[in-house]
């Protein structure tokens, strides 16, 4: 016959603590607003990357940032074509077609797109050169030394990216190209690349960790310990010797073992549409991977803080959610701030705040060239001293961030998480205190 366990104080914590969450997790099943809001969050997520799906399958229109592809004495031969070969763009009595044996003009697309990006260096402060001219406008031209070397740096045809930091410990770039270098970039694959991160630090941040972080809690939280306390069931829950701090703690558990598969659920299903529709060399794009993880962890993280505080304002009073509304409005506020400036000390009174400092980690740890490639979209060639930024450089700047606090992206997530848990703790705190100076019903 099997031994009975004995009946320790471990074993009445799990029956405590199982029965509570259990119930709580009953009652979410069985409400229509539960599958309300559920079904509200995942409207609101399927419509943007629907929006995102049309984007990556449009094509972005490419042009010619030189002029090379341009027939400006209409003689039928691109610019660029009687530059390589020596006859007068300007005189159309001066072509290829006057060779003997005359050549035929080339194809226009040939001039578009033609010399991309050659950057094989990193956002490290200092100096470095970068660049490679692959239509040969500079390498191959008849210009003298001194005229393939515009920028003095001692190598001809290359371009002077300089990551410097300023007194206030900010940091910019300066780049300072040779004529005719990395001029005539591709702009629909910089672009589809671009909008494509964009989207994934977007979604996550407003998507996911503010927008879910937020809203799931507001409908679904507050109530937890209020409900019970107006309906009359929270006798039942106190029938038995336990503290109302763990009832709180329980019932907030309870509400995680819905949010938190739901979370999971609509962060896999990201990662995989994300991951088929965004621009690859291969059928799937792994390296988002990480940053898709973080996005996860940051809402589950934002989540459980963001229960603790609407379920204690909820105890507080039973009109909490009037007090939960102003606290997401700051929250929005926070999280916009975070994104220009992500050092604010502001930041570090908010639950967001933190949240996104995991993003922006993980995103500084998956792709470490991210400002770099931020920078050449907004060079975009620099053709001629003008700087035309390419589509997608704009929003890829805003919603990308360093985490702040001058940390780096391991630290930066070790000490968020750290301060969220606290968080948690100081609201789980603050919600049994509440709750154990309320009368029931």
């Amino acid at each position: 016959m099997m031994a009975t366990k004995p009946d320790t104080i471990y074993r009445a914590f799990d029956r405590k603590a199982s029965a509570i969450v259990e119930f709580t997790l009953r009652q979410y099943r069985t409400r229509t607003s539960t599958w309300v809001v559920l079904g509200v969050g995942f409207t609101a997520l399927a419509l943007i990357f629907l929006i995102y799906i049309d984007v990556m399958s449009s094509e972005f229109d490419s042009y010619d940032n030189d002029g090379d592809s341009l027939d400006y004495d209409n003689d039928g031969y691109p610019s660029g074509q009687e530059i390589r070969l020596g006859t007068d763009p300007w005189d159309s009595e001066s072509h290829p077609g006057l060779f003997d044996p005359p050549v035929e003009p080339d194809p226009v697309s040939m001039y578009i797109n033609e010399d991309g990006f050659d950057w094989d260096i990193t956002s490290k402060l200092g100096k470095q050169t970068a660049g490679y001219d692959d239509d040969g406008d500079c390498l191959n031209s008849d210009k003298t030394a001194s005229q393939k070397d515009t920028n003095d740096n001692g190598v001809p045809c290359d371009i002077v990216v300089e990551f410097y930091r300023t007194s206030d410990g900010q940091i910019y770039s300066e780049i300072d190209a040779d004529f005719g270098v990395d001029e005539d970039p591709d702009e629909d694959a910089y672009s589809r690349e671009a909008i494509h991160l964009a989207f994934v630090l977007s979604i996550g941040k407003l998507g996911f960790v503010l927008l879910l972080g937020i809203f799931l809690p507001l409908f679904m939280a507050t109530g937890l310990i209020r409900d019970e306390m107006t309906s009359g069931t929270m006798h039942y829950m106190l029938a038995k010797p336990i503290a109302r701090s763990e009832v709180f703690l329980y019932r907030t558990l309870g509400y995680l073992g819905i949010v938190w598969p739901y979370v999971i659920a609509l962060g896999i299903l990201g990662a995989l549409i994300s991951g088929f529709v965004g621009p690859s060399e291969s059928f799937f794009r792994f390296a988002d991977l990480g940053v898709w993880l973080a996005i996860i962890f940051a809402t589950m993280m934002a989540t459980l803080v963001y229960g603790m505080l609407f379920n204690a304002l909820g105890v507080f009073w039973k009109y909490g959610i009037i007090l939960a509304i102003p606290f997401a409005a700051w929250e929005l506020g926070m999280a916009l701030l975070s994104m220009g400036v992500p050092d604010a000390t502001i930041l570090r009174f908010s639950v967001v705040g933190w949240a996104l400092m995991i993003v922006d980690a993980a995103a500084m740890m998956v792709w470490p060239n991210l400002d770099l490639f931020i920078v050449m979209g907004w060079w975009g060639g620099g053709e001629g001293g003008v700087f035309k930024s390419l589509d997608g450089a704009a929003p890829l700047d805003f919603f990308s961030s360093k985490p702040g606090m001058g940390l780096s992206a391991f630290s930066a997530t070790i000490v968020a998480t750290l301060v969220l848990l606290f968080q948690a703790a100081i609201l789980w705190f603050i919600g049994g205190a509440l709750f154990k100076g309320k009368e029931i019903q």
